[in-house]
């Protein structure tokens, strides 16, 4: 039977994204896991692979077509003898995040996705939900083994009947008023209101891609919904860049240069791991707190940037964080991260301080607990600890935290151990 393979939800906010290169022609034979096209997220550019196998009738979207969106036909797979017109084109699917990976669709509607116990969104081919409904299979039972996780054909194929649970609608009075919310939200001019304000003057209208529009979402909510504080404080980076110096010498025959920003991300998750308490995150009704540190970095690339996150960092040596750290960087600037290589983190760190920039506020990444914009390092006059004066390297730094998970004393410590850190560098490989 002639299925339709539809544009893919890659990542959770992903709501339409490019099809930015084929590498199956029509008429080729695919196997269920073959990657068969790239796709542009609003983070990536990912590989997406068949759920099922079959032949290649037709392929629906142009490569390199922009805005296509979730659950849009882009390909039809037949069987051997089968013509691509026998699968109808469906409509796209408005639910933006009904697919986090490779879908397939058939002629019937297929059920509708289900949910497990603890409200998580189960995720599974259309193929996969009909097959399991005319089986009678609890997909929460299922564990796929499709991209991210996803329950394909193989999946549901050989599991035992298991009647699924019937869902139970929450109480209505408990929801939200979608209409007094949004109605509540603070909106800014529209695009007609701007546009007729500057009619007489010669300007380039620049559209949005997935990666602004997603920054653009999030920093909105971050400042509409995070109650920021800031603490300031500077560092004296003389004794860091010094035994900086040293391990560059000693690590050059290895082909390992360490920097600053290396430095700081090993300050900041030994000193979450000393101030455990500051090391959460704001999950709605509750805070996580997390063991490991988990630090990501923002790193611009162009039309954004990316916050990769590099897990277990007190853990690991400052050599091993530089390598990860460039490789990130790197595919980052390429947009070749997987979705878990920028997703989490509980502390993040900015640096503008290589565009000379002195001191600056960071938003925070929802859902951080704090982010560490840092400048860069300047020589100043200071008071040295006889009291004469003398010149330092200084640099000064900003925590911006939220006050829901830390609070005003709590800031502080962990700023003081970032700080402590710094300015005695040799502690830091106890």
């Amino acid at each position: 039977m002639a299925t339709q393979i539809l544009m893919p939800a890659l990542s959770p906010t992903m709501e339409e994204g490019t099809l930015a290169k084929w590498l199956v022609k029509e008429g080729d034979i695919v196997k269920s896991g073959q990657i068969i096209a790239e796709i542009e997220t609003d983070k990536a550019t990912m590989e997406f692979e068949a759920a099922d196998d079959g032949i290649v009738g037709k392929l629906l979207i142009t490569e390199g077509t922009a805005g296509v969106k979730v659950n849009t036909p882009i390909a039809v797979l037949v069987e051997e003898g089968e013509s691509a017109d026998a699968a109808p084109v469906a409509a796209p699917v408005a639910a933006a995040h009904a697919a986090a990976a490779p879908v397939a669709a058939v002629s019937a509607p297929a059920p509708a996705a289900p949910v497990a116990a603890a409200g998580a969104r189960v995720f599974a081919s259309p193929l996969a939900r009909r097959i399991a409904a005319e089986k009678g299979i609890d997909l929460t039972k299922v564990q796929g083994s499709g991209p991210h996780g996803r329950i394909v054909k193989a999946d549901v194929e050989g599991a035992k009947a298991v009647p699924a649970p019937v869902a139970v609608a929450a109480p209505t009075a408990a929801a939200p008023a979608p209409v007094a919310a949004a109605a509540a939200a603070p909106s800014g001019a529209s695009a007609e209101t701007v546009l007729k304000m500057y009619q007489d003057r010669t300007f380039t209208e620049v559209k949005l891609d997935g990666m602004r529009r997603t920054i653009a979402a999030r920093l909105t909510e971050a400042k509409q919904t995070i109650p920021h504080f800031y603490l300031r404080r500077e560092v004296r980076l003389d004794n860091l860049m010094a035994f900086r110096e040293q391990l560059n010498k000693q690590l050059d025959a290895r082909g390992v240069k360490l920097s600053v920003n290396d430095f700081i991300i090993k300050a900041c998750a030994l000193a979450l791991q000393s101030v455990p308490d500051a090391n959460a995150v704001w999950a709605g009704d509750r805070i996580l707190k997390l063991k490991p540190s988990d630090v990501a970095v923002a790193v611009a690339v162009e039309g954004g940037l990316f916050t990769p996150v590099l897990r277990d960092s007190d853990q690991k040596s400052l050599s091993a964080l530089s390598a990860e750290m460039k490789d990130l960087a790197t595919r980052a600037k390429t947009k070749k991260l997987a979705t878990h290589e920028y997703q989490g983190g509980s502390f993040a760190i900015s640096n503008l301080g290589m565009f000379g920039i002195e001191n600056f506020d960071a938003v925070i990444n929802p859902p951080h607990g704090a982010i560490l914009a840092v400048g860069a390092g300047i020589k100043k006059p200071v008071v040295l600890a006889d009291g004469s004066l003398g010149v330092a390297t200084v640099m000064s730094m900003t925590l911006s935290v939220d006050h829901r998970v830390i609070d005003g004393a709590l800031g502080a410590q962990l700023m003081k151990a970032i700080v402590d850190n710094l300015e005695n560098p040799m502690a830091m490989l106890a």
